[in-house]
């Protein structure tokens, strides 16, 4: 492992305070807070990496491809989405007793106007938001401190997508399990694929698509 400077510890630290602040303190929660943190976290790393800051995200140029972006991606957010429909989402009710609440997209259902303009927020504020903040963000940055050794990995995953579960309490406990298990999921895929985020990014935008798609026909 490489020697950690001081400014490589200093940064994200400060980074991961601001996001606190703007997660838990006195500011009203908005719909674009995802976006603002995403933004913060792009300037955070363009001076911990002198100018590279969306390699060290997991921007990776090679990877970005039709194939992988337009098939790959979309064919894993379905086979993700079966799992999560027919395993997660009745093995966590039937755990917990308690429903997952959905009650907050009621709205979506037969409104296409909508529903458009959910797809349009929650590919930039979670497809993108999200995946900025939880994989590429702090799970990189938990690999920059404690490594890639098996061990660090699963509480890497754990740690971080606990986190990310936690901050869907709008769903109930239900619905933050279920996110719990989902981003784990989706954390999994980013370290198989080598920190790949514009994939994790496509999966979870194609995943998020096709709930919407079946709130909006009424099948969830």
């Amino acid at each position: 492992m490489n020697k950690i400077t001081l400014q490589q510890t200093l940064i994200p630290l400060i980074t991961m305070a601001i996001i606190y602040f703007i997660y838990f303190g006195p500011i009203n929660r908005t719909p674009f807070e995802n976006i603002i943190i995403s933004i913060i976290i792009i300037i955070a790393n363009y001076i911990e990496y002198k100018g590279k800051p969306f390699s060290a995200l997991g921007f990776q140029r090679a990877k970005f491809n039709a194939k992988n972006l337009l098939i790959f991606a979309p064919l894993v957010a379905i086979v993700l989405f079966v799992f999560y429909v027919i395993a997660i989402v009745p093995g966590i009710e039937m755990l917990t007793g308690i429903p997952i609440d959905y009650s907050s997209m009621s709205q979506l259902k037969g409104n296409l106007q909508l529903t458009i303009v959910w797809l349009l927020l929650v590919w930039a504020t979670a497809g993108f938001g999200e995946e900025i903040i939880f994989r590429g963000f702090f799970m990189r940055q938990f690999v920059k401190f404690f490594g890639e050794s098996k061990i660090s990995i699963v509480f890497n995953i754990v740690l971080v997508t606990g986190f990310f579960g936690f901050m869907h309490s709008q769903q109930g406990i239900t619905g933050q399990l279920v996110t719990w298990i989902t981003g784990a999921l989706i954390a999994l895929i980013f370290y198989l694929r080598k920190y790949d985020l514009w994939f994790v990014i496509a999966v979870h935008g194609f995943f998020n698509t096709i709930a919407l798609i079946c709130i909006y026909f009424g099948l969830a």
